[in-house]
C-alpha cells in the first residue's frame, strides 16, 4: 500500500550520516579554534598569522625616532647649542624606568613596498612633539609634553597639536599633573606650510580650553623653557602654575629675530637679547631662573612635591625630623630697635618653617615682595612676606601682581597661607603712580578677599595703610599674632607727624626759629613713640596676641597642622561638591 511505503522507516545509514553533518556544523561553532584548511586569496597568503610584519614596522619606526642621526642638521644645531636632544631630557626629568610614549609612531614615513600587499619604512622623520606621555617625578606620576628643536626647527605640525590637545585631556580626565619641556613650538610653523598645504588658514587655538580648565581645576601644570621657546611655544609655558627657564640655553618671545627686524627695524638681536633670562625672569613672563637643563627638572621635581594631584584632594605631606617645638633666640633680636634699619626678611622665614623646606617662587621680579612654599612639621604652605631690603619695603605694581599671582596659585591648591608682614604701605613718588601701583594694588585686594584659604599672619615689624589693612584684615575672624617689634597705623610717624602737626611746626618755624620747630617736633615723635608701644594696642585688644619671636614656629605649626586636620578635608569636600571653585586663569 501506498501508505506504508511511505511509513516505513529510512534507511538508518542516512539518518547517521545526516546526525554527522548536523555534529559536524555544532562543533564548528562551539570549538572555532579547530584547524581547518586555510583558504587562499592571492597576496593575503604572504602575511603572517601573529601580524608579525605590523609589529615589525612599529619596532622599526621606533627605533629609528629613538636613535638620534648624527648627521642631520637639527641635531648637530642642538648639540652646538649645548642642548640635550629631546629623548635625553626625558631620560633625565623622569624617574628611571618609567617613560610610557603614547602617539610614539606619529610623523612622516616613507614607504617601500616590500610585496604585492607588504611594506616597510624606509625614512620616518618623527612628529616635533615627539615625546609625549607618561612617567614618574619622585613616585608621583604625572603627564609630559617634550618638544624636538632639532625637527623644524620645533615649528608646529599637525601631530604636535593633535597630541598636545590630547595630553592636556589627559590631564583633566585622569587628574594628573603635567609637565611641558618647550624647545620652540610656534603655533604657526613657517610660511613653508602654506606651500606645503596650498592655502593659508586662519590661525586656530584649540587647546587653551583645556589649558584653562586645569589650572582652574589645580592641575599641576608645570612649564620649563629649554631653548628658544616662540609664539605658541611661549605661550603655553607662560600659561602654567609655575614656569622656569634655564639660563645657558632658554630665550622667550612672540616672535623670533628675523621677524622682529622686519617689523620693528630692531637689528643684530639675539634670542638672548630678545627674550633671554634677563627679559623675562625679572618681569614676571617666567616665575623662575635655573642655571641649566637639569637644574630646570630638579625645580618641576621640587614645586611638585608641595602640590596636590588636583584640586579635589589635600597637598601630600611629608615625615619632618625638625621637631615643632624648636625654639630660636636670635629672632628676637632680629628685628633693629631703630626703625629706620634693614634686616634679612629671609633669615626669618628659613629660621622658622621646616628646616631646608623653603623654595622661593620669582626671587628675580616683584622683588618688594617674596613668596614661596615651605613646610610646617612636613605639611605644606605657603609663604608671603615683605622684603624691607628692597624700597623700604612698600609694596609696588610688580610686587602686587606677585602677590596675587601666589594667593591665586595657593587658593587652588587648597594650600594654606602664612605671612609675614612688615609692610610700610603701598610705593609712592612718580615712579609708582606711573606704573599703576593703586591699580595692581587694588587688584592684590580683591584677591585677598575673593579667595578663600586659610590665612595666618604674623606681624613682625610695620603695618601702615591700605596696604597693611588688606593683608591682615581679609578674613573674618582675624588669625594672626605680632611681635614686640609691630608698629601700625594710618601712617608712619616719618611723614605723618609733618601731615597731622603742619600748621603748628609752621607756625612754631615762623614765629621762633626752625630751632624751637625741632625741638617741638621731637617732643611729638617721642609722645607718639610711647603712645605706639604695641602694648597698648593689646590692652584694647586692637592686636590678639603679642607673642615671645622664638614661639613663631611652635605657634605656626600649630595652627597649620589643625588646617591639615580640620578644615582643608571639609574644603576639600566642598571643591568636590562644587561649591567651592577658585580660579587661576
Amino acid at each position: 500500500m501506498v501508505g506504508d511505503k511511505d511509513n516505513r522507516p529510512k534507511d538508518a545509514s542516512t539518518s547517521s550520516a545526516s546526525a554527522k553533518d548536523r555534529l559536524a556544523q555544532v562543533t564548528d561553532h562551539i570549538a572555532p579554534n579547530t584547524p581547518k584548511r586555510r583558504r587562499r586569496r592571492g597576496g593575503d597568503s604572504e602575511l603572517p598569522a601573529d601580524y608579525s610584519d605590523i609589529l615589525g614596522q612599529i619596532a622599526s619606526l621606533q627605533k629609528i625616532a629613538a636613535t638620534p642621526d648624527t648627521r642631520n642638521r637639527g641635531y648637530v644645531r642642538q648639540r652646538q647649542a649645548g642642548k640635550l636632544w629631546v629623548r635625553e631630557r626625558v631620560e633625565q626629568l623622569l624617574d628611571p624606568g618609567s617613560f610610557h610614549e603614547v602617539g610614539s609612531v606619529s610623523g612622516t614615513v616613507k614607504w617601500k613596498q616590500v610585496g604585492p600587499v607588504r611594506e616597510e619604512p624606509e625614512e620616518y622623520v618623527p612628529s616635533n612633539n615627539v615625546q609625549v606621555g607618561f612617567g614618574r617625578l619622585r613616585g608621583r606620576k604625572i603627564v609630559f609634553t617634550a618638544d624636538d628643536f632639532s625637527i623644524r626647527a620645533g615649528h608646529a605640525d599637525g601631530a604636535l597639536m593633535d597630541k598636545t590637545i590630547y595630553m592636556e585631556k589627559l590631564a583633566i580626565a585622569l587628574k594628573l599633573p603635567i609637565v611641558k619641556l618647550v624647545d620652540g613650538s610656534s603655533g604657526g610653523g613657517s610660511v613653508t606650510t602654506i606651500r606645503t598645504s596650498g592655502y593659508s588658514y586662519v590661525p586656530p587655538l584649540p587647546s587653551f580650553t583645556q589649558v584653562v580648565q586645569q589650572l582652574n581645576m589645580g592641575i599641576p601644570n608645570l612649564g620649563a623653557v629649554v631653548g628658544p621657546a616662540i609664539g605658541l611655544g611661549a605661550a603655553r609655558v607662560v600659561a602654567c602654575h609655575f614656569s622656569v627657564m634655564a639660563a645657558d640655553i632658554g630665550s622667550l618671545f612672540n616672535a623670533g629675530p628675523s621677524v622682529v627686524k622686519n617689523a620693528t627695524f630692531e637689528e643684530g638681536l639675539s634670542f638672548t637679547d630678545l627674550g633671554g633670562p634677563a627679559m623675562h625672569c625679572t618681569n614676571g613672563t617666567i616665575d623662575n631662573l635655573a642655571p641649566d637643563e637639569a637644574g630646570c627638572f630638579e625645580q618641576m621635581r621640587t614645586v611638585l612635591s608641595y602640590l596636590p594631584d588636583c584640586g579635589t584632594k589635600l597637598p601630600p605631606t611629608v615625615e619632618s625630623s625638625d621637631p615643632v617645638n624648636r625654639v630660636s633666640e636670635n629672632l628676637r633680636s632680629i628685628i633693629p630697635r631703630a626703625k629706620n634699619r634693614m634686616y634679612n626678611p629671609r633669615a626669618i622665614i628659613s629660621e622658622v618653617v621646616d628646616q631646608g623646606s623653603f623654595f622661593e617662587i620669582g626671587s628675580l621680579w616683584g622683588t618688594t615682595a617674596i613668596v614661596g612654599l615651605a613646610r610646617f612639621g612636613g605639611k605644606p604652605f605657603g609663604i608671603v612676606s615683605l622684603n624691607c631690603e628692597v624700597n623700604a619695603g612698600a609694596l609696588d605694581a610688580l610686587g602686587s601682581q606677585k602677590i596675587t599671582r601666589m594667593l591665586k596659585f595657593l587658593d587652588v591648591f587648597n594650600i594654606p597661607l602664612v605671612q609675614f608682614v612688615d609692610v610700610p604701605g603701598y610705593a609712592i613718588g612718580t615712579v609708582a603712580e606711573r606704573t599703576a601701583t593703586m591699580r595692581h594694588g587694588v587688584t592684590l585686594a580683591a584677591t585677598y578677599y575673593s579667595t578663600t584659604m586659610p590665612i595666618f599672619s604674623v606681624i613682625v615689624r610695620r603695618v601702615y595703610g591700605v596696604a597693611g589693612g588688606i593683608m591682615l584684615d581679609c578674613r573674618d575672624p582675624r588669625m594672626r599674632v605680632a611681635w614686640p617689634s609691630g608698629l601700625w597705623g594710618s601712617l608712619p610717624l616719618e611723614g605723618g607727624i609733618e601731615v597731622g602737626h603742619s600748621f603748628e611746626l609752621k607756625e612754631i618755624e615762623r614765629k621762633e626759629g626752625k630751632a624751637k620747630r625741632d625741638e617741638r617736633y621731637a617732643e611729638l615723635e617721642n609722645e607718639y613713640k610711647r603712645l605706639m608701644n604695641p602694648v597698648r594696642t593689646a590692652n584694647h585688644f586692637g592686636i590678639e596676641e603679642i607673642i615671645d619671636p622664638v614661639y613663631t614656629r611652635r605657634v605656626c605649626c600649630e595652627w597649620v597642622s589643625h588646617m591639615y586636620e580640620s578644615l582643608l578635608p571639609q574644603r576639600v569636600l566642598e571643591r568636590v561638591a562644587g561649591k567651592l571653585q577658585p580660579m587661576f586663569a
